[in-house]
């Protein structure tokens, strides 16, 4: 058996970068990448690539797991966009588009469940929480929606449960009050 997981990333400016070092362009307001502000992939994308990769560890050998990373933008930087497959992801597909420099949140869902779609099929599909540059957290769910597929939002674990239900990923919802 093959497990096909996909995970979503976004490529951000590094959120640790003082705010001295940002450098705005007045006229298109967009962050300029300096030396001091090099990008990386999202913290909580990795998160959802750590999560991929304990699944992995997880399932024994019974359990061939294939780990996708996808992201859509521009001007990528390969240094931050390979650090999903140097802790172990298998493949990195990019859309790298000039059109995808200006999409909002809802062409980003449309522009990467076409890439799940034309790269798949993938048996989970991950997201991290939300992206450190705007915040906005509802890509994935709209990715979901655009693929007719469920979603569960705020993922505090995610586990193989092979052992017990063959095929089955066990997901813990965080909650105001409790899990």
């Amino acid at each position: 058996m093959t497990l096909r997981i996909a995970v979503c990333a976004k490529q951000v400016p590094d959120p640790e970068t003082p705010p001295s070092a940002f450098k705005v362009d007045e006229v298109t307001m967009r962050v300029v990448p300096t030396a001091e502000s090099r990008p990386v992939v999202n913290g909580f994308d990795m998160q959802a690539v750590e999560a991929a990769l304990r699944i992995r560890d997880s399932t024994g050998d019974d359990v061939a797991v294939e780990i996708t990373v996808l992201s859509t933008g521009t001007d990528f930087s390969m240094d931050a966009m390979r650090t999903a497959l140097a802790i172990g992801a298998d493949r990195l597909v990019l859309v790298d588009d000039p059109a995808a420099r200006d999409l909002d949140g809802t062409a980003t869902a449309r522009v990467l469940a076409a890439a799940l779609e034309k790269t798949g099929p993938f048996d989970l599909v991950l997201c991290g929480r939300q992206a450190s540059d705007w915040d906005r957290a509802y890509v994935p769910l709209a990715i979901a929606e655009f693929l007719a597929v469920p979603c569960v939002s705020f993922a505090r674990s995610v586990e193989w449960q092979g052992e017990q239900d063959p095929g089955w990923i066990r997901v813990e919802r965080a909650l105001v009050d409790g899990y």
